[in-house]
C-alpha cells in the first residue's frame, strides 16, 4: 500500500505508542483521525503535530467500549475525510490484578476496552473498505499474549483473543483488506516503574536493550505498506520472545 494520500484511524493516538503511531503515518503523507476519550488535550497536541507535517488531521472522541460511540466516531470520521484506508487498534488499557481477587466489572473493564473496542472498530472499518477500493488494519498486540503474566490476567487475555481476532478476520476479509498485529515488548517505560528495574528488563534481552514507540510504528508502517502480508503478528520485543 503507497501511504500518502491515505486516511488513517489510529486508536488511542493522544499519548505513547497510539501517538508515534499518527505521526509515522503523517510522515508518509497520511491525513489522520486522532482518536482518543478523555485526554483531548493531548489528542490537540498530535493533531496540531500531525497537521505541521502537511497532512490533514482531526480529533475523534469516542469511548471504544460503547458500540454506538464507536458508531459516532466513524461518521465524524466519514464526514471530515470522506473515507477509511487504515484503521490502527491501538487503545489499551494495563491494568496489574490478581487472579483471584479479580472482579467481573474488572474483567469487563479490561476485556471491552482491549478485545470488543478493536472489534468493533474492525467492523466499522472494514464495511467501508470493502465498499471502497480495500485497506489494511494492525491490530497493536503484546508479548502477554503469548506468556501468561499472572498479574495482568485479563490484559493477557484480551490480547491473546485480539491476535486471534487478526487471523480470523484476515481470512475473512481478504484479498480485499489485510490484517497484521504488532506485538511490542519493552517499548514504554511505565510511568510508576523505577528507571533501574526499567533499564535492567532492557539488558535481560537478546538485544540488550529497551525499545522505542517508534520501533513500534515502523512496524506498522511496515505491515502497512507490503501488500503480500496478512494474518502475521510482527514481533517488536529485542528478542524477548526467542527466551
Amino acid at each position: 500500500m503507497e501511504l500518502r494520500g491515505k486516511k488513517a484511524l489510529v486508536t488511542g493516538a493522544a499519548h505513547r505508542v497510539g501517538r508515534s503511531i499518527a505521526l509515522a503515518l503523517a510522515q508518509r503523507g497520511c491525513d489522520v483521525a486522532v482518536h482518543y476519550h478523555g485526554a483531548e488535550a493531548e489528542a490537540e497536541a498530535t493533531e496540531r503535530e500531525a497537521e505541521a507535517l502537511g497532512v490533514r488531521a482531526v480529533r475523534a472522541q469516542a469511548d471504544l467500549r460503547l458500540a454506538e460511540d464507536v458508531v459516532r466516531m466513524f461518521e465524524t470520521i466519514d464526514a471530515s475525510l470522506g473515507r477509511i484506508d487504515v484503521l490502527v487498534n491501538s487503545a489499551a488499557t494495563l491494568e496489574a490484578q490478581e487472579l483471584l481477587s479479580l472482579t467481573e466489572a474488572d474483567w469487563d473493564g479490561v476485556l471491552d476496552l482491549n478485545l470488543r473496542g478493536p472489534f468493533l472498530c474492525l467492523q466499522q472499518a472494514a464495511r467501508r473498505m470493502l465498499a471502497g477500493d480495500g485497506g489494511a488494519i494492525v491490530n497493536i498486540s503484546d508479548s502477554a499474549a503469548h506468556w501468561p503474566w499472572p498479574r495482568y490476567p485479563a490484559h493477557s487475555v484480551s490480547k491473546a483473543g485480539l491476535e486471534m481476532l487478526t487471523r480470523v478476520a484476515a481470512v475473512a476479509l481478504a484479498p480485499k483488506v489485510r490484517v497484521n498485529a504488532v506485538a511490542p515488548g519493552p517499548v514504554e517505560k511505565p510511568s510508576r516503574m523505577p528507571e533501574g528495574r526499567w533499564n535492567a528488563l532492557g539488558r535481560a534481552l537478546p538485544l540488550a536493550r529497551t525499545g522505542t514507540s517508534q520501533d513500534v510504528a515502523e512496524a506498522v508502517v511496515f505491515c502497512l505498506e507490503n501488500d503480500y502480508i496478512t494474518g502475521e503478528v510482527l514481533f517488536v520485543d529485542g528478542g524477548d520472545h526467542l527466551r
